[in-house]
């Protein structure tokens, strides 16, 4: 019979390229993972990976194992989603990986909710914007905070089950001057020194897709995904930002905050889960505590009090004080 840890990994393997690379994922060492490669390789009875330059592929006999893997992988969290329902109970552990510019005004709130509602549910908290949806495929990580800029096409997997959070607004940031200011038009930008994260990014490109669209190249003098930085510099008045709402603290000095009106540069803001055919009760906790600080910090048709210096959104409220879930935090990459 085959062994459900040895398909696992070989699927890690697969996925990750090397044994080195799938054993830093797995936190096993290379040799552990390379002897039970060897022990699956000995229970089919052939080859299942070959050498490719530095890396390692499939061969036939392995894409073959590896599709009736992902089925049986698939069909044993259907079980265990199936079982959890029946309880009825949050689990005790889950691994959530987030965004860095959601963390201060959705993933915080959330995890003081989740510490309140489920003390008992530790939540380890992965802070990235690399490859979130390929680690959820992989089982790396239990829910993901993503998102998607709208000018681009859906192109997430069918095995993951994606629940929208929010639209979230670029807004252009510049120096408080002490004066009030209307919202932009997206052109006026086109005589502005600006400050945008790197054409790479999925949000470096909404901005000049929709640049474009307005009929100018913007002026690009700094480069930058830190959004800090970017806030920096547009605070010292060297150079204008664009930056998602729910990445600025309101209560940022020496700044000023302003929609764009006629070219509304806009991310959705998701929560994403692998697809099961019933609910995951500790999954669904968690997506429900992430809708709910996204609900409370962008209130109905006033999200940020525009025109003016950055300010607390109204109908916004102190977190409650309670203790926060146990929770280890990975860096951001």
């Amino acid at each position: 019979m085959l062994d459900i840890r040895r398909l696992h990994m070989l699927r890690t393997v697969a996925a990750r390229g090397s044994i080195t690379a799938a054993a830093q994922s797995l936190e096993l060492s290379a040799g552990a993972v390379s002897q039970q490669l060897t022990a699956l390789r000995h229970d089919v009875g052939v080859d299942l990976l070959r050498p490719d330059g530095r890396t390692v592929a499939l061969t036939e006999a392995g894409r073959v194992l590896l599709e009736h893997a992902d089925r049986i992988l698939a069909a044993m969290e259907e079980a265990e989603c199936a079982v959890a329902a029946v309880k009825g109970t949050v689990g005790a552990t889950v691994t959530l990986a987030a965004l860095p510019s959601t963390v201060a005004r959705i993933v915080a709130p959330a995890l003081i909710a989740l510490g309140t509602e489920h003390p008992q549910l530790a939540v380890t908290c992965l802070v990235t914007d690399q490859a979130q949806l390929r680690e959820l495929a992989l089982g790396t990580v239990d829910v993901v905070l993503g998102q998607r800029y709208h000018h681009l096409p859906e192109t997430t997997p069918k095995s993951i089950a994606v629940s929208p959070l929010l639209d979230d607004p670029l807004l252009v940031v510049t120096a408080d001057d002490g004066a009030d200011k209307r919202p932009f038009g997206l052109r006026e930008l086109a005589t502005h020194h600006l400050v945008l994260p790197p054409a790479t990014t999925d949000c470096g490109q909404a901005i000049l897709h929709a640049c474009r669209q307005a009929g100018f190249t913007p002026t690009t003098r700094y480069v930058t995904a830190d959004i800090a930085a970017q806030l920096a510099l547009a605070r010292s008045g060297l150079a204008t930002a664009l930056v998602p709402q729910t990445a600025i603290d309101p209560a940022t000095p020496g700044i000023h905050t302003a929609p764009i009106e006629d070219h509304p540069i806009q991310r959705l803001l998701f929560a994403a889960t692998r697809h099961t055919a019933t609910t995951n009760p500790t999954t669904a906790a968690v997506i429900a505590a992430l809708r709910t600080a996204a609900r409370e910090d962008h209130p109905a048709k006033s999200p940020l009090q525009y025109g003016g210096r950055a300010a607390q959104p109204r109908g916004s409220r102190p977190a409650p004080v309670a203790a926060p879930p146990r929770t280890t935090t990975g860096l951001s990459r």
